[in-house]
């Protein structure tokens, strides 16, 4: 009932009826005439509970939400009698709902899919060129197709209407030379029909032949662009219900065959065609879509709206390349499911058992003119007999199966004073409907009771659930003092100040006196309502820490207490260590608990300071006297006391590699005794000795000779190796010298000049005749 210690009703200020029951639905009021104490207001407005508590039981106003239900018809387990408007698919039929807003009711609806339900099938076949295969195939598909349905359903008929796209450029050929035959000068198939954009051929009738004879005489056509007008098509055939001949007692299938895709809203501005679909029928005496050139395609919202509202379920038997986006399109259109189709559609059948089946093994509840007003959820029992909330739709059901939805509704606020609204739920496909009417618990039955000019209210005002509205220029709890000069008097005699608010703004002015409101939280005092008891500072949610009394805004401590919220305890018993000093010499006390400053220091008297100089010492003490019952707490007999909290452990080895632990080291005799300490998370210590001392053991003379002619003969090697580097360096710098020397010399051994040749040569010119002949020459 209440938020954080808030009570909603009271919380809400409700001044009338009216507005205490659209603060909770749990909010009542009380209307008796008196009502509440004098010296305070108490809330008219509140949970019954409390309202009996302060005695008003027997006058509470406390209208609660409630279902009626109209018509309630047992749900048909066959669908072929011979009256099939007496066929019932969902229960019940009609309910009427009184909701008070914030006030949740549900109800319960069971959907069931009844066996040999008639079934009216039309064929909406694309008639362009690239269905020409197509067209071949389904021939003689309404006596195949009839066969298979029977199988399913004793009542079935069959419908057939064709579409192309509209005749206007661009998305047609409309040249002259193609008005008869937009085929010309192509090849393939230079022969075929003028493009039309939505053609009914045959209404649904149980003659299966008539609808192979008319299959047989269709011809294809031809259009400009590769998407189709295929929408139009199908939005004729869901609106005009007397040409196609829908029957309402069956189920309606609409199966739309194509190898393109479609078409949309918007699309026509391309052929200037500006003016949205208007979802009417414009069917001509001919039974061809007389407004095709006219009119936009239609919109996916439109499409939806008109499937739905006709009970239509459309099945799209579309090629592969084209799948993924009409599966798109049934997220958008209720009642929607898709087929792959086929190139040249031989299995059409297949895929129209396939898609019937799938659309009964499932149930889907949709809302129709949901008001604004009302809130609707959902909770989905299936076959599995396992609840489902939020969700709306069961699947993998078997005809006959019955499924159960639990419907929540809630009323948000208040229309209008005597407004009323209804909304439809129905099955995706079924002309089945359940019927709800909604009434609102907007106002007091008090209310009705209203008393003018009444006595009750000094004769200056209306009396109504307990309360005196009063009159223009009256006010007051029974409008007995008057407004003006004297109003105003009244009003700043209940102001501690000028400018403040009337009664601190918690409390009414009862003519020259203030009334205090009544609060939950504690008592709302003083001559202007200025004091209360519950507003003081708090610690940890404490009002004044629980140490102290609230008074007028401010904490009066108890003995021993002081602060602002009476949270400092003036006690020192409590920072006293066990050795009697205040927080171990190591911090002070400050609100009865030690606060540290030494660093490393921690406890609740500072006690424990691993890092503190005479850590190791304290911990000697409490080891010697532990374990040697010896030293200066062993003498005084204190040694119980001051080391209570410490653990001692004695071992062999002590391990000296733990980061968390402190190694102290003091001498015993001719020897070193060594502890390690940690401190534990329960506030203990951990004290780890060594069971005996460690003691130096006497040195070996043997040892120290040996030791000493070791050392003495090392030094003796390194001198050798030191002088015989240094001899080597000079010996090597020598020799570098001298080659150095030897390549600056200015002559060799075979140029010196001390050496002569033993061989000496002379050279004579001459000229001379022999034989009349002459020669120059040289004689050696």
């Amino acid at each position: 009932n209440t938020g954080n210690g808030l009570n909603i009703c009271t919380s809400g200020s409700a001044t009338s009826c009216g507005e205490c029951l659209l603060i909770h639905p749990k909010c009542a009021w009380c209307s008796k005439e008196e009502f509440g104490s004098t010296k305070f207001i108490t809330s008219r407005c509140d949970f019954v509970e409390n309202l009996i508590m302060n005695g008003c039981a027997g006058e509470l106003e406390t209208p609660k939400s409630s279902i009626n239900i109209v018509e309630n018809l047992p749900l048909s387990s066959k669908g072929s009698s011979l009256t099939l408007s007496d066929v019932t698919q969902i229960m019940p039929q009609k309910i009427s709902l009184n909701l008070r807003p914030g006030d949740k009711t549900s109800f319960r609806v069971q959907v069931r899919q009844v066996e040999d339900y008639p079934v009216d099938l039309y064929y909406l076949m694309d008639l362009s060129l690239s269905m020409k295969d197509d067209l071949d195939n389904i021939r003689n598909l309404g006596t195949k197709l009839a066969e298979e349905m029977r199988k399913l359903t004793s009542n079935f008929r069959l419908g057939f209407g064709s579409f192309v796209d509209k005749n206007i450029s661009p998305f047609s050929y409309t040249a002259p030379r193609y008005q008869n035959n937009p085929c010309i000068g192509y090849k393939l198939f230079p022969h075929c029909v003028p493009s039309f954009g939505f053609r009914h051929l045959l209404s649904l009738t149980d003659k299966v032949d008539r609808f192979n004879e008319e299959v047989q005489k269709q011809k294809v056509s031809r259009n400009r662009d590769a998407p189709e007008g295929g929408f139009d098509a199908i939005l004729q055939a869901a609106v005009c219900k007397e040409k196609i001949g829908w029957r309402k007692e069956a189920s309606h299938l609409l199966v739309f065959t194509t190898d393109d895709v479609p078409h949309i809203a918007l699309d026509g501005k391309l052929g200037g065609l500006v003016q949205p679909h208007d979802g009417q029928c414009h069917l001509n005496e001919a039974n061809e879509y007389s407004a095709s050139n006219q009119l936009d395609y239609p919109s996916l919202a439109l499409l939806g709206e008109k499937l739905a509202e006709n009970n239509i379920h459309l099945i799209f038997a579309v090629t592969k390349a084209h799948y993924i986006l009409y599966k798109n399109f049934t997220a958008l259109i209720p009642g929607t499911t898709v087929e792959i189709l086929h190139q040249d559609s031989n299995n059409i059948i297949q895929l129209i058992v396939k898609a019937y089946n799938s659309i009964r093994s499932k149930v889907e509840l949709t809302v129709w003119d949901n008001p604004e007003d009302v809130s609707l959820t959902f909770t989905a029992t299936c076959q599995d007999g396992l609840l489902y909330p939020g969700l709306r739709k069961c699947e993998d059901l078997q005809i006959g199966d019955t499924v159960s939805f639990e419907v929540s509704v809630e009323a948000r606020s208040c229309p209008a004073e005597n407004t009323s609204h209804s909304f439809t739920i129905k099955p995706a496909g079924f002309r089945d409907t359940l019927e709800v009417e909604v009434a609102y618990s907007c106002t007091c039955g008090c209310m009705k009771q209203m008393e003018w000019n009444s006595s009750k209210c000094s004769g200056n005002g209306t009396y109504t659930c307990g309360l005196c509205e009063c009159d223009s220029g009256y006010l007051g709890s029974k409008c007995e003092c008057e407004e003006g000069e004297s109003g105003n008097m009244y009003q700043n005699m209940c102001r501690e100040a000028e400018g403040k608010p009337v009664c601190s703004g918690r409390g009414e002015c009862s003519c020259n006196q203030c009334i205090c409101y009544k609060s939950e939280f504690g008592r709302i005092y003083g001559l202007f309502c200025e004091c209360n008891d519950f507003s003081c500072a708090r610690y940890k949610g404490v009002l004044c820490s629980g140490h102290g009394e609230c008074h007028c805004g401010e904490c009066k401590c108890h003995a021993g207490y002081i602060g602002d919220n009476c949270n400092c305890s003036t006690e020192t018993n409590r920072c006293i260590s066990n050795d009697s000093q205040m927080c171990s010499g190591r911090g002070n006390c400050v609100c009865g608990k030690c606060q540290c400053t030494e660093p490393g220091a921690f406890g609740e008297t500072c006690e424990k300071c691993p890092t503190c100089p005479g850590a190791c010492s304290t911990k000697r003490d409490c080891i010697e006297c532990m374990l040697h019952n010896s030293g200066g707490l062993a003498d005084n007999q204190t040694c119980p006391k001051h080391c209570k909290d410490e653990i001692i452990t004695r071992v062999d080895v002590l391990k000296t590699d733990d980061q968390h632990s402190v190694l102290c080291v003091y001498p015993v005799n001719d020897c070193v005794m060594k502890f390690t300490y940690s401190e534990l998370p329960s506030g203990k210590s951990n004290l780890t000795v060594l069971k005996k001392p460690e003691c130096g053991s006497a040195p070996n003379a043997l040892t120290i000779l040996l030791a000493v002619v070791g050392i003495i003969l090392l030094i003796g090697i390194v001198l050798l190796v030191v002088w015989k580097l240094l001899v080597t360096i000079h010996d090597r710098r020598e020799f570098a010298r001298f080659q150095s020397e030897r390549s600056r010399a200015r002559y060799e051994m075979a140029s010196n000049p001390l050496y002569r040749k033993p061989i000496s040569t002379h050279s004579l010119d001459f000229t001379f005749n022999k034989l009349s002949k002459s020669y120059n020459g040289t004689i050696d």
